[in-house]
């Protein structure tokens, strides 16, 4: 049975077969784009003839769509290779990805931590960013995050063209509607090269699968592509799907019945074909022989793999496409690789997916052993790396995080999602070698040097473990320079070397020892190359050595640059360029500025002014425009005022530059601590947590409320920023239902605007026998703590607080 390659399991798609598409024959309803004001601005997407409306200098989130990586050459050494079986310089790996769906995609990132942030780049040669719906649009770009993380790793970015099958709303006059021409020109493929030239992306997949067309209509698109392609550069993946009579027939495999739309005579139509589902042993050794005929490479063609509901449970006849011992058939293609995200309960287990889906079943790519089918994409496909020009910085930044810090300070405490932002991830993952009990690296969530992750070793260190981590080509000149910035528990020895290995030699590591730390913060060893000079260096990693049963060290950084750090020039002309009101304490914003005039800059952050000096992250963005999705207002402040700074490719900041926020109207109090995080000296079972004290209810049962019975008893929240505070209110044990004389007796209630600083006392309540108390104050802070001096009314020793509320403007 045959599947085509359509959006089956979307709920635009739902709706288009429940009925809500436009009648065949009608116009299709336009896209809805944000107002020119403060709105989320999202991925761009178009029917045939509503794209020849757009217009970059009209469409307000244009701007916002524009990645700023271009696309990195990539090196792949075959004696770096990390499987054995892998073959170099032969089939590659095209993923078709849905990131989100059609409409309503954040262009730049979103304040949630939940997002398939892929991490297995150096797998992949180009990624289709998929989608498009009868119900919303069949021409969707990809947004300019997802453009700048797999350009940042040599990997081409696609967007789509789809055209659905009839029984999924599609409707052949839109397939007329793409091919129409204007005297000798084709303006919808023209749109579709424009808009790619202005996002920053590489070409288009298209998708026809709607039935009703003909020979003459399949030879206007393949037209189509060919004039597209002549205005380039854009190229074309087709898939197989129509063929040259107009039907729609899957062909599993390249024919005379399609090969047209690969190459026609002397023309190139498309620059690579996605072959569907159905194909056989015969059927790709067949269609290599007839790409050879046409002048073209097998591997330009991509048998296609459909993972969307299974992952790497899917039956796939592995050695028809990559044969044992054997040179590659074809390359590959995947569809749906985020059934890793998809299927996972959570970021540690979509993790654990991913690894085993791209790694293999031991998370070693060099060891692909198990009795599964799915052996892991590293067993046939060596990897490539972007590490090809200095300076490389890398901060273990997965694009995604808990809270973001710079410089090792926390800025932001609010999750967030944004792949722009990512670094390259290491080359190997992960690449062990030992004669003793091997470490486990990993991407640790909990803390970060710069972003919202940083790569963390732990394990029983008894012997030599070496990590290898990338793969680079980067010459050594004479004042070359490699900096670690480490993190240990406690003063002391690092146990851990910096390892480089050069093309010369390109297996044989020199390793340069990092010495001790001096406490338990982020301390950076820079390294001088000097040494090395003319050499080019091949690959980056660590090495351990000593003994230690419980090793835990966090790297927050590894880059290699020449000179000094150096930094680009401050942005200018910063602007609002939109606000919108969503209550009178919150806006969301749209700003601009001029790019830095000089230095070359890896991203623009966006911090906010605090009333007590200090700063907040809002995001960053390698663009001149950023959608600042939540700004809120601290107090009573009249005015907010915006920094935004260029951080260099060598991590150096600029000054910055400003603009204000006006606010209006008076603030109104809200319960600032709702929802925060909390943090406790204890709980008494795995129920009465810290979190329900600041959950807004009190209405939740008796386990609805922190509980405490250690000695010294305290909760603390963090309200993300410093703000200015007006009263407490404490909901004590009666407040949730039980027994008054567990009421909290004695407290106090304390207050500080950063971990560095001391506890100041804001309330002190002694004798109290209330449910509910409440303590006017007048103060500004971001830590608030609760102080449980005598727990009830009686000997008994637990604490129970049912709410614990901070209020402020």
């Amino acid at each position: 049975m045959r599947r085509p390659l359509t959006l089956l399991l979307t709920a635009a798609l739902i709706g288009a077969v429940l009925g809500l598409t436009p009648a065949h024959g009608a116009p299709p309803p336009k896209p809805v784009r944000a107002a020119a004001a403060g709105d989320q601005p999202h991925a761009s997407y178009w029917y045939p003839n509503s794209i020849l409306d757009w217009d970059p200098a009209t469409d307000p989130d244009a701007r916002f769509n524009r990645s700023r990586v271009p696309l990195r050459p990539r090196t792949s050494d075959p004696a770096l290779k990390a499987n054995a079986n892998a073959r170099s310089g032969e089939g590659g790996v095209t993923a078709l990805v849905s990131f989100g769906p059609t409409s309503n995609n954040p262009s730049q990132g979103a304040l949630d931590p939940n997002y398939y942030a892929f991490g297995h780049w150096q797998y992949v040669d180009k990624l289709v960013f998929w989608g498009g719906s009868a119900g919303e649009g069949l021409i969707l770009a990809p947004n300019a995050t997802v453009i700048d993380a797999a350009h940042r790793n040599g990997v081409k970015v696609y967007g789509t063209v789809f055209f659905p099958p009839t029984a999924y709303g599609g409707q052949i006059q839109w397939v007329r509607d793409f091919v129409q021409k204007s005297g000798s020109t084709y303006p919808v493929a023209a749109k579709l090269a424009q808009v790619a030239q202005t996002y920053g992306f590489d070409g288009w997949f298209i998708n026809q699968e709607t039935a009703g067309g003909d020979a003459t209509l399949a030879t206007e698109l393949r037209n189509a592509m060919r004039y597209a392609r002549g205005l380039g550069p854009v190229e074309f993946m087709w898939y197989d799907a129509m063929t040259e009579s107009g039907s729609v027939s899957w062909q599993d495999a390249l024919t005379g019945a399609n090969d047209a739309f690969l190459q026609e005579g002397a023309q190139r139509t498309s620059d690579s074909m996605f072959l569907d589902f159905g194909w056989s042993s015969a059927g790709l050794d067949s269609s290599r022989t007839l790409a050879r005929s046409l002048g073209r490479s097998e591997y330009e063609l991509a048998a296609g793999i459909d993972t969307e509901a299974n992952g790497y449970n899917t039956s796939v006849p592995w050695s028809s496409v990559f044969p044992a011992g054997q040179k590659h058939v074809t390359s590959l293609g995947i569809y749906r690789p985020e059934w890793t995200y998809n299927s996972s309960t959570g970021r540690a287990d979509s993790h654990t997916r991913e690894a085993r889906y791209w790694d293999g079943a031991n998370a070693d790519p060099s060891d692909t052993t198990t009795t599964s089918s799915w052996k892991g994409l590293a067993h046939y496909i060596p990897e490539s790396s972007a590490v090809t020009a200095k300076p490389f910085v890398t901060s273990f930044n997965a694009g995604q995080g808990d809270f973001y810090n710079a410089r090792g300070t926390r800025v932001s405490s609010t999750g967030w999602n944004n792949l722009s932002l990512q670094d390259v991830p290491p080359t190997y993952r992960w690449l062990v070698a030992s004669t003793g009990t091997r470490l486990t690296p990993s991407v640790d969530f909990t803390d970060a040097y710069e972003g919202g992750s940083s790569l963390r070793l732990t394990g029983t260190l008894d012997a030599v473990n070496t990590v290898r981590l990338y793969q680079t080509k980067l010459p050594v000149a004479a004042d070359t320079k490699l900096s670690v910035v480490v993190k240990t528990p406690a003063a002391g020895p690092t146990r851990l070397k910096a390892a480089v290995s050069f093309t010369d030699a390109p297996t044989a590591f020199t390793t340069l020892d990092l010495g001790s730390t001096s406490g338990s913060g982020w301390e950076t060893k820079t390294l001088d190359l000097s040494a090395f000079a003319g050499r080019t260096v091949a690959q980056i990693g660590l090495q351990t050595a000593g003994t230690d049963p419980s090793y835990d060290i966090r790297v927050g950084q590894l880059a290699v640059y020449d000179g000094t750090v150096d930094s680009a020039a401050a942005p200018t002309g910063v602007t609002v360029l939109g606000a919108t009101d969503v209550s009178g304490t919150r806006k969301t914003l749209r700003l601009g500025w001029t790019p830095s005039a000089t230095g070359s800059v890896h991203h623009y952050e966006v911090h906010r002014r605090n009333p007590d000096g200090t700063r907040t992250f809002l995001g960053a963005t390698p663009n001149d425009a950023y959608f600042v999705p939540r700004l809120d207002r601290v107090g009573t402040e009249g005015t907010t005022t915006l920094d935004v700074e260029a951080v260099s490719t060598e991590y150096g900041r600029s000054p910055v530059a400003t603009t204000t926020v006006s606010w209006s109207g008076t603030a109104p109090e809200t319960n600032l601590a709702l929802n925060r995080p909390a943090t406790a000296s204890g709980q008494c079972n795995s129920s009465e947590t810290p979190a329900k004290a600041v959950n807004g209810t009190v209405n939740g049962g008796n386990t609805d409320k922190w509980c405490t019975l250690t000695t010294d008893k305290w909760l603390e929240v963090d309200l993300g920023s410093a703000r200015a505070l007006t009263r407490f209110t404490v909901r004590h044990a009666a407040a949730g239902g039980e027994n008054a004389s567990w009421n909290t007796r004695d407290f106090t209630i304390q207050v500080r605007s950063s971990t560095a600083d001391p506890w100041t006392t804001a309330a002190t309540v002694t004798g109290n026998t209330a449910a509910v108390t409440t303590n006017p104050v007048s103060v500004t802070a971001r830590y608030a703590r609760l102080q449980i001096n005598r727990p009830t009314q009686t000997t008994d020793p637990a604490a129970r607080i049912y709410e614990f509320e901070a209020w402020g403007p």
